[in-house]
């Protein structure tokens, strides 16, 4: 495939949420990845997130399988893997092996709590690593107890995106040392470095413990959602003054007739009162009252309507088809990566991965 990445080979050898989704960015940008499956796996969720890479079957725990693996290593760039911290050392591919044998190899590890630490050996998922972080703790409504964010959060945020960066940033250093190098990726160490300005708000005593109390968390009513007469809902954003004051103008409001902005005491004034507004009219009318202003005031789209969304379509962000795919991101002026293909369904034999 065409893209920054071109001629960078990878493999993964293993791994759910994050692991597929990191190699997905590296095979968008032109990347050339091989993941590497136990034979007769059946079709799974993670499938989706397989566009644009190939995959060999290969039993890790047979001689020559692991062989056959471990060649395919040596002529590689990148190695991804994700299971628990010593799985990979037990298998005989883990990072000592793999560098003896390619010492200019890139070898990322994925794990949710890291190689050490006192719960490397336990179980978890994103709603766990992000509890651990207090970013959980932050989100959602005041009166009911925090909801999972979808597994954004801490499996591809803190999670695919930080293992992506670190390998793209091995790679790098690799072309001054010519050595490659063991990747870290912790999903509590990105999660926490997602959550840096939250750590220094409250810092600087201006983050308050606790949920919809804070300028980003929804207690704000100048950013928050607003249910609308048709029970759909619109976003609000407007935390700069100007357009904090295209927000009211929108409204019918005058700023004289209510609480100052960032009166934290008057904010429940200002909710509802923009409540009471916002159910007045539908959010499509909504969102027509604000096309072409600086009032921050967006509709709150479904997946299916962002799929055919007029920004988002007129940009290419998501390409059509059944399903819909997120087109690759970032955008690149001269090595624009292809558009994905779609996840292989029949594996490649390894014999003509990378022949000689």
């Amino acid at each position: 495939m065409a893209g920054p990445l071109q001629g960078v080979r990878v493999v993964e050898l293993g791994g759910i949420g994050p692991v597929p989704h990191a190699s997905m960015l590296l095979a968008d940008l032109g990347a050339d990845v091989v993941s590497v499956r136990r034979p007769h796996t059946p079709p799974g969720l993670d499938d989706a997130l397989r566009r644009g890479t190939r995959f060999v079957e290969a039993d890790l725990k047979d001689a020559g399988d692991q062989s056959a693996v471990l060649t395919l290593i040596d002529r590689a760039d990148v190695a991804i893997e994700g299971f628990r911290p010593g799985v990979a050392e037990r298998l005989g591919i883990g990072p000592e092996t793999c560098l003896a044998r390619n010492p200019r190899l890139i070898y990322g590890r994925m794990t949710g709590w890291g190689q050490h630490g006192p719960r490397t050996a336990e179980a978890g998922h994103d709603i766990n690593y992000i509890g651990l972080t207090g970013v959980l703790h932050a989100i959602g409504p005041s009166n009911a107890p925090p909801p999972p964010p979808l597994n954004l959060i801490g499996d591809f945020g803190g999670g695919s995106l930080f293992l992506a960066m670190g390998v793209l940033a091995a790679l790098l250093e690799r072309e001054r040392s010519r050595a490659g190098q063991v990747v870290d990726a912790a999903i509590v160490d990105g999660t926490a470095a997602l959550a840096q300005l939250i750590w220094a708000l409250r810092g600087n005593g201006v983050w308050i413990s606790g949920r919809e109390a804070n300028l980003l968390d929804g207690g704000a009513p100048f950013y928050a959602t607003y249910e609308c007469a048709d029970g759909k809902y619109v976003a609000v954003g407007a935390l700069e003054p100007q357009f904090y004051a295209e927000l009211l103008a929108g409204l019918g409001l005058a700023a004289d007739d209510l609480p100052a902005q960032l009166d934290r005491s008057g904010w429940p004034v200002l909710r509802e009162r923009f409540e009471k507004i916002f159910a007045e009219r539908t959010r499509d009318e909504w969102v027509g009252a604000f096309a072409g202003t600086d009032a921050c005031v967006t509709p709150v789209l479904t997946f299916a309507e962002a799929a055919t969304d007029e920004h988002l379509s007129g940009r290419g962000t998501v390409i059509p088809g059944e399903p819909p795919l997120a087109a690759p991101a970032p955008r690149f002026s001269r090595t624009a990566p292809d558009a994905p293909s779609s996840p292989p369904a029949e594996p490649t034999p390894v014999a003509m991965v990378w022949p000689e």
